[in-house]
């Protein structure tokens, strides 16, 4: 079940990174003149809810398998994409307006907010591929090569005698 709960949360985390970089790109395009607002804005709008889906299922699904670290990591994000998505004004296109996003700086902080949720992603992405090992059990210690691991060694003539393990011995040779 834990495999399962963190090669979901992986691919989906995969998902939120490539949405993260498609929106900086596509706001870095708005800022360079190469597009005009409104097909941005709807370009942007489009995947904001998806977004929003997909970290809440990560949050949600943490919750669940009790992976409390990662929960409370996951939830302010969560909370702030929810939060985001509820607040639009009512005369707003969407989460990206096209006759606000040049005003304020809007463009700015819509840029430094999806850089941000790039670092965020890519943290969570490589926590979720180490978790699963961080859970595996430790490998049990080889077993001595042969029954009788240690050997006297026959190079000291004066009576005197050195305990060494049989692979030293056969390494010496």
């Amino acid at each position: 079940m834990e495999t399962v709960v963190f090669v979901f949360s992986l691919l989906d985390c995969c998902a939120l990174i490539f949405l993260s970089v498609y929106f900086i790109i596509t706001l870095s395009d708005l800022e360079c003149d190469y597009i005009n607002a409104r097909s941005c804005c709807s370009k942007l709008n489009k995947w904001v809810i998806p977004e929003v889906v997909g970290h809440t299922i990560i949050t949600v699904l943490m919750l669940i398998s009790l992976h409390w670290f990662i929960f409370l990591l996951n939830l302010p994000v969560a909370t702030w994409n929810i939060y985001r998505l509820i607040m639009v004004p009512s005369g707003n296109m969407g989460v990206f307006d096209p006759t606000e996003i040049h005003n304020r700086g809007q463009l700015k902080s819509h840029m430094k907010e999806a850089m941000i949720k790039l670092g965020f992603h890519l943290l969570c992405f490589f926590m979720y591929l180490y978790s699963p090992g961080l859970d595996l059990p430790v490998a049990e210690a080889r077993e001595p090569l042969s029954k009788t691991p240690y050997t006297t060694d026959p190079h000291f003539e004066d009576g005197g005698t050195l305990v060494t393990c049989e692979r030293d011995s056969e390494m010496a040779k």
